[in-house]
């Protein structure tokens, strides 16, 4: 038996539950074998916000459902989630309402802001319409990295073995 946490082997066990249902699906002829668990193929950027948005809300459902939230807790994945959904509906996200996005405590989003700018997978810049504000949005890097998430989970365009890290 494998030292593995119960949550990664839980993950396992989601995986592979999910390939199980997808290969019976093939078996019976079901053309939605070939999609991914949301049930539709993203090909646009306004689909993949919608693949994005989903992946939010499903978040928040998954908190519901447990009594302990604090178990499934990423708010960084929760950043970026939203960045990249507010990004495709040209909306500005200020620092405040991104920690808010995180699910998390203020001080906690703040701080998983600091490490995705330091990734460099987000930026801050001051509001132009109000310089005390500072906004966040995700970097060239960051949007990059989650279109080519969304396009893997969307089953569309990329190949399901990671890329290697660049040099």
């Amino acid at each position: 038996m494998t030292s593995q946490s119960p949550m990664l082997l839980g993950e396992d066990l989601c995986l592979i539950a999910s390939q199980l249902e997808g290969l019976a699906m093939r078996l019976r002829g079901n053309s939605r074998a070939s999609k991914n668990a949301y049930n539709f193929e993203p090909h646009t950027p306004t689909q993949y916000a919608q693949l994005a948005r989903q992946l939010y809300a499903d978040r928040r459902r998954r908190q519901l459902a447990f009594t302990n939230p604090d178990i499934f807790g990423e708010p960084a994945w929760d950043i970026l989630l939203d960045l990249y959904v507010a990004h495709a509906e040209g909306r500005s996200i200020s620092v405040s309402s991104a920690c808010i996005g995180s699910a998390a405590p203020p001080t906690t989003g703040l701080r998983w802001l600091g490490v995705l700018q330091h990734e460099g997978l987000v930026l801050r810049e001051h509001d132009p319409q109000d310089q005390r504000r500072i906004l966040v949005r995700l970097s060239p890097d960051g949007l990059n990295r989650m279109q080519d998430y969304l396009r893997r989970i969307g089953g569309i365009g990329a190949p399901d073995t990671p890329a290697p890290p660049d040099s």
